[in-house]
C-alpha cells in the first residue's frame, strides 16, 4: 500500500499560488504565506476565485500534481492534470467493458450492492447505539427495506432497472437520516436529498462533502490508470466523471454521510455556519468550510481493516485500494471486483 493521498484544500479568499524552485507558496492578505514542497502533494483542491501564477502550474503540471477548481460552495468547474498516465491495455479494456451491456451491469451491481450494505450498516448501528432516542420502527423497517433492495440488486437485468432499484433504496435510506441527526434538529431539518441547489444546511454539508470524496476517487482512478470519466452505472456526459462517481458510491456513507453526521451531531457546525442565498441555496461560510476540511482529513486518518487486503489501512487509502482492486480484474488478475464493505 501507498501513504495517505496529500491534497492541499485552498479556501482562503482573494489567496494567490505560486511557485518558488520546487515549493508552492500560498499567500493572501492578512494571512501567513504557507510553503508546501511539491514532492508532499498529489492534488491541489482550489475553492472560489483564487489566482495560479503560470509558474505554479507548469510545476503541477510536470510533477503530475493535479489542480482542481471548485466554485466557493464546492461545485466542480475545471480540472488541470499532465499528460495521461497508466497502461493502454487497460483503458482499451475499460472502454470496451462500456460498450458491453452485461459487463457493465455487473460492475454496477457490485458499486450498488456495496452502497446498500453500507447504508443498512449505518442504520443499524443507530439502531443499537441510540434506539431509545430514535424511532426504532422507522430504522428497522428500513433496514428490512434494504435487505430486500440488496436482493433486487442482484436479480436485476438491465442498468435501467438497477438505477430504480438504487432510486427507491436511496429514498428510504434518507428516509432516516432526520434519526441520526441527534443535535440541533431543528436547525438541520432534512426532508429528503436536494443536489442543485441544496436546500437546507444538511444537504449543504452532504453536497460539500460529496465533492470532496468525488475529487480523491477521481485522483485515485488516475494514480491507478484508469480514465475517470468512462463509467458503467454512470454513463457517458460531458464533464462528468462516471467512473468516479461509481466507484464513490461504495463510500458515500462510510466516508461523506458519517462525517456530516459527527459534524452535526458533535455540534462542531451550527446554523451560523451556513448561509442563505437569494436563490434558496444554502453553502457553508469561509471559516466553517475550513473546519470541515480539517474533520475531512483528520477523518482519512483514521484506520479501518480491509477484509480483501486483510490488514488495516488509511480510511483515506481507501479510493485507492478500490481502484487498485479494479484495475487488477480488468487486467484477469482477479476473478472478480471485491466492492468494499463496512463491517
Amino acid at each position: 500500500m501507498r501513504r495517505l493521498l496529500n491534497t492541499l484544500y485552498i479556501t482562503m479568499e482573494n489567496a494567490y499560488l505560486r511557485a518558488r524552485g520546487e515549493t508552492l507558496l500560498v499567500s493572501a492578505e492578512g494571512v501567513k504565506e504557507l510553503q508546501v514542497p511539491r514532492i508532499n502533494l498529489e492534488s491541489i483542491v482550489i475553492f472560489g476565485y483564487v489566482g495560479v501564477s503560470p509558474e505554479a502550474m507548469n510545476l503541477c503540471v510536470d510533477n503530475g500534481i493535479s489542480l482542481v477548481f471548485l466554485t466557493p460552495s464546492g461545485r466542480f468547474k475545471a480540472r488541470v492534470t499532465g499528460e495521461v498516465s497508466g497502461n493502454i491495455h487497460l483503458r482499451r479494456t475499460q472502454y470496451r467493458w462500456c460498450d458491453r451491456e452485461d459487463q457493465s451491469l455487473l460492475l454496477a451491481k457490485r458499486f450498488i450492492y456495496s452502497k446498500l450494505v453500507n447504508a443498512r450498516v449505518s442504520v443499524k448501528r443507530t439502531l443499537r447505539d441510540y434506539a431509545e432516542r430514535i424511532q426504532a420502527e422507522h430504522c428497522q423497517s428500513v433496514v428490512t427495506w434494504l435487505d430486500r433492495q440488496m436482493r433486487e440488486v442482484v436479480k436485476a437485468k438491465s442498468l435501467d432497472e438497477l438505477r430504480g432499484i438504487e432510486g427507491l433504496a436511496a429514498r428510504h435510506y434518507f428516509s432516516v437520516l432526520p434519526e441520526q441527526i441527534l443535535a440541533n434538529k431543528e436547525d438541520f431539518e432534512f426532508r429528503g436529498r436536494v443536489k442543485r441547489p441544496p436546500r437546507d444546511r444538511v444537504n449543504a454539508l452532504l453536497s460539500f462533502l460529496y465533492t470532496l470524496l468525488a475529487n480523491d476517487v477521481t485522483h485515485a482512478l488516475e494514480t491507478v490508470g484508469l480514465d475517470p470519466q468512462a463509467g458503467y452505472l454512470h454513463r457517458d456526459r460531458p464533464g462528468r466523471n462516471g467512473l468516479a462517481l461509481d466507484l464513490m458510491e461504495e463510500f458515500r456513507v462510510y466516508m461523506a454521510d458519517r462525517t456530516a453526521l459527527t459534524l452535526i451531531n458533535r455540534k462542531q457546525v451550527t446554523k451560523d455556519d451556513f448561509v442563505e442565498k437569494e436563490s434558496g441555496a444554502f453553502i457553508l461560510i469561509d471559516e466553517a468550510r475550513k473546519l470541515v476540511l480539517t474533520e475531512w482529513q483528520q477523518r482519512k486518518r483514521d484506520e479501518i481493516y480491509h477484509p480483501f487486503f486483510e490488514e488495516k489501512i488509511a480510511v483515506g487509502l481507501l479510493p485507492y485500494a478500490q481502484a487498485m482492486l479494479l484495475a487488477r480484474y480488468m487486467r484477469g488478475d482477479l476473478d472478480d471486483y471485491p466492492p468494499f464493505f463496512w463491517k
